[in-house]
């Protein structure tokens, strides 16, 4: 029996629903995908699969949580990372220690740089534009495809040094800012990476990283 085919989706419907609702990607195109294309079906889809609640709490304030730590390689590697949440109870549950352990494993594994893309410093971002477009100017295209390239350029280059949109190492086909956002609609609570520490035998610098912390008035739940 033949099997039907997916319904294609625009890409900017798929951002739109993943910033409307704080629900992963790829959960926003399957919902997109069985609503038949409609943005509210699709929304009442991810509501009724508990997915549509992390944008409503991501302005709420994170003043719990707990530090963990991970050691990698026979002691060759290690980290320590302070995951944030709202509630002592949520911090104890065995989920949010699921996600400290597996977001600390992410990082001894893959050595990110910063938590998220507002820590890049301006320097390395202009940096890497200037590399970026004097490698696109070479190959003589137009000026409007060059910024179409760098656009892409500058995509993987967060997704190299930024925690948050790194691919996550258990599934990479979700980053870890979407694994955090499906913990967030699971346990019902806003939950922040902190900051994280990183130290390897040998190496001379170790990476520290903290996310900038934005003053915000608690949400109402």
């Amino acid at each position: 029996m033949a099997t039907e085919t997916p319904v294609k989706i625009d890409a900017k419907l798929v951002k739109e629903l993943r910033e409307k609702s704080g629900a992963p990607m790829g959960d926003c195109l399957k919902a997109l995908q069985e609503a038949g294309g409609d943005m509210e079906n699709a929304f009442v889809v991810l509501r009724k699969r508990g997915m549509a609640s992390a944008a409503k709490k991501a302005s709420r304030s994170t003043n719990e949580g707990a530090v963990g730590n991970y050691i990698h390689a026979g002691g060759k590697i290690g980290v320590m990372l302070e995951l944030n949440c709202e509630s002592d109870f949520v911090a104890r549950t065995e989920d949010f220690q699921e996600l400290l352990r597996d977001i600390s494993m992410h990082i001894a594994a893959v050595d990110p740089r910063f938590v998220g893309r507002d820590e890049v410093t301006e320097a390395d971002v202009e940096r890497e534009k200037e590399i970026y477009r004097a490698q696109a100017a070479a190959t003589g295209k137009p000026a409007n495809i060059i910024e179409k390239m760098l656009e892409g350029k500058m995509g993987k280059f967060y997704e190299e040094v930024c925690l948050l949109d790194q691919p996550f190492i258990k599934e990479q086909s979700q980053t870890v800012a979407q694994v955090i956002a499906t913990k967030v609609a699971k346990l019902g609570e806003n939950i922040t990476v902190r900051r994280f520490a990183r130290f390897k035998i040998g190496e001379p610098n170790a990476t520290f990283a903290q996310a900038k912390i934005v003053a915000t008035e608690e949400a109402a739940s």
